[in-house]
């Protein structure tokens, strides 16, 4: 045991309130009740004193088991070594606190998890001699986090991946595809009939059979394949460097290990039959969207032919013909991107009473070989399809930090694809770029478009807060194109809708669209959603727009997009934000 209450105190650091004159038996007793564990490690002799409830918390009552750092290190599980070593060495050198997670194996042989903070004490030529500490048991902590872990990445019934697992295995696979060439092919297996082997035999019946047709998967795939439960009935198989022809023998011999041996379950013994779809990629499919969409379809084929076969995803010749074409386009987006011919035509968002800019629009553009400039509309879509549009978006990004770092006083705007906006790593991109600069984050505002927000509202909303959270404004981009309610307007908290130009194109002669409008409108302003009006080209459209309540303005009327940098930020007045000093120059139309 301890016998200094002085260094009772430097061990528990600013964990405690403690002064010099705290009696041990009060320090002894406050870490019984926290059920910490203090330490002091002498570096000379490797010796180690303890004090706190040793049994209660690592299950350690004998203290002279661990009188010696070399036989506490020899209680620390193995993969955790190298951790806390690294973190050692590092506090060691004279760097930060050691600060450390790991695991501790008890006398019963169970581990424990601790959380060790603490802090070497040095000489005068500042060679540590010591170090104090304070260890928590974190095990019950640790035990809810991995059950977190298991739920968000694997199914609770079969304990295979889980459908957003697998995704994120078949998007992996297929981002890196059209570089490498490699072949590969998506499996999704159907279970024939499962509704009727619940109504007939019962869930606990099915339950069985779910989890035993995993098995079997399982026996079925190689090392390097990714097996998951991707639905209630179907499942999900990733092969990787599987060439197309092989698909069919793979297939055959998924079916035959199904059919040929009954299940067994509490009910007895229940034959089961499965179809199977399968797609390859990249010859079929390039993206982890398409390639899941595929298959499903090429699933449902084998369903409508009977059911118990296997059905591949076809492409029909002209479909073909466009892979190429958009296999071609893709080489000469990756060519302009290692270039820096990629660039931006900035088109001006205006205030529909002033006139004043509130944000410049960067609008992706490619200069071509031959020094073309060349619209997004002419090379977007196939980079999507290719699945290289999560590389030019995180480009957009840095692209649009750097023109805001560039030109202080001047908003922007960008827009980013559906994928992206359910892209963790461009999430995270955003994030490091942005969290110590509030400043420049509010003068950002992001564009997602209305399909790609309501194809996973829960998802889109994380989305949307955690850009918020960050300073820059969320505008919601062709909004009316498709079916988003009020209720989907609450849950993703926006700043902005940008009505789509559909209804404002000949909106003088169109009743029907000004009906929309009023619609529209009366949806963002009940919300206190900021309203933008696109493909505005006309005056009296922009006046028609203004009386019917809409806030900002954006078209050819007030600019086309232009690659000139030809704004000029004016010095704000005391009685006008900066905002509604920034004019657009009419030459850069």
């Amino acid at each position: 045991m301890l016998s200094s209450p002085l260094l009772l105190t430097k061990q528990i650091g600013s964990s405690m309130p403690l002064n010099h004159d705290t009696p041990v038996t009060d320090v002894l007793a406050a870490l019984a009740a926290a059920g910490d564990v203090a330490y002091e490690w002498n570096l000379a002799s490797d010796a180690m004193v303890w004090s706190g409830p040793l049994a209660e918390a690592i299950g350690i009552s004998d203290t002279a088991a661990i009188a010696t750092a070399r036989a506490f290190v020899g209680r620390i599980n193995p993969e955790d070594l190298p951790q806390r070593q690294h973190r050692l060495n590092f506090h060691l050198a004279g760097t930060g606190l050691f600060d450390c997670e790991y695991r501790v194996r008890g006398e019963d042989g169970h581990f424990h998890w601790v959380h060790d903070r603490g802090r070497a004490e040095r000489d005068d030529q500042g060679r540590p001699i010591r170090i104090v500490g304070i260890m928590r048991v974190v095990t019950s902590r640790k035990e809810a986090e991995h059950r977190l872990e298991q739920l968000a990445n694997f199914d609770e019934l079969t304990g295979l991946s889980n459908k957003q697992r697998l995704s994120d295995a078949i998007d992996e696979v297929t981002g890196g595809n059209a570089a490498t060439a490699t072949s590969g092919a998506y499996l999704v297996i159907g279970i024939d009939n499962m509704t009727m082997i619940n109504d007939a035999f019962g869930y606990e019946a099915a339950d069985t059979v779910l989890v035993e047709v995993g098995r079997r998967l399982e026996r079925c795939i190689g090392r390097n394949d990714t097996l998951g439960r991707v639905g209630g009935d179907r499942f999900g198989i990733l092969l990787v460097n599987c060439a197309e022809p092989k698909i069919a023998a793979m297939s055959e011999l998924v079916l035959a290990a199904m059919s040929e041996v009954p299940i067994y379950t509490p009910a007895g013994p229940i034959y089961i039959t499965i179809s199977i779809g399968s797609v390859a990629f990249p010859q079929q499919a390039a993206t982890a969207q398409d390639v899941i969409t595929r298959a499903e379809t090429a699933l449902a084929e084998a369903k409508h032919a009977g059911r118990d076969c296997f059905a591949a995803y076809r492409l029909t010749e002209p479909q073909r013909s466009q892979h190429r074409a958009s296999m071609a386009i893709g080489e000469r987006v990756q060519r302009a991107l290692k270039a820096d011919r990629l660039l931006f035509a900035f088109q001006p968002v205006v205030h529909a009473k002033s006139g004043a800019v509130d944000y410049y629009e960067c609008l992706l553009r490619m200069r071509g070989e031959d020094d073309a400039i060349i619209a997004a509309s002419q090379f977007v879509p196939a980079i999507e399809q290719l699945g290289f549009i999560r590389s030019i978006d995180r480009f957009v990004l840095e692209r649009a930090i750097t023109e805001l770092d560039a030109c202080e006083g001047v908003n922007f705007g960008i827009n980013i694809s559906g994928l992206t906006a359910a892209d963790q790593p461009w999430l995270r991109a955003l994030v490091a770029l942005l969290a110590e600069r509030p400043r420049m984050a509010s003068r950002l505002v992001i564009e997602i478009t209305e399909t790609a927000a309501l194809r996973d509202l829960d998802e889109s909303a994380g989305f949307v807060k955690t850009v918020r959270n960050l300073g820059c404004r969320v505008a919601l981009d062709d909004f009316g194109a498709g079916f988003t309610s009020l209720r989907h307007l609450e849950a993703l908290a926006l700043d902005i809708v940008k009505i789509d130009g559909s209804f404002v194109r000949g909106l003088i002669n169109r009743p029907d669209n000004q009906a929309v409008l009023r619609h529209l409108l009366g949806l963002a302003h009940g919300l206190g959603l900021t309203t933008v009006a696109e493909w505005v080209e006309t005056a009296e459209e922009a006046k028609l727009l203004e009386q019917q309540g809409v806030d900002l303005l954006q078209g050819y009327h007030f600019g086309k997009p232009a690659i000139e940098r030809s704004w000029q930020v004016e010095r704000p007045q005391p009685s006008s934000s900066p905002a509604d000093k920034r004019r657009f120059s009419s030459s850069a139309a």
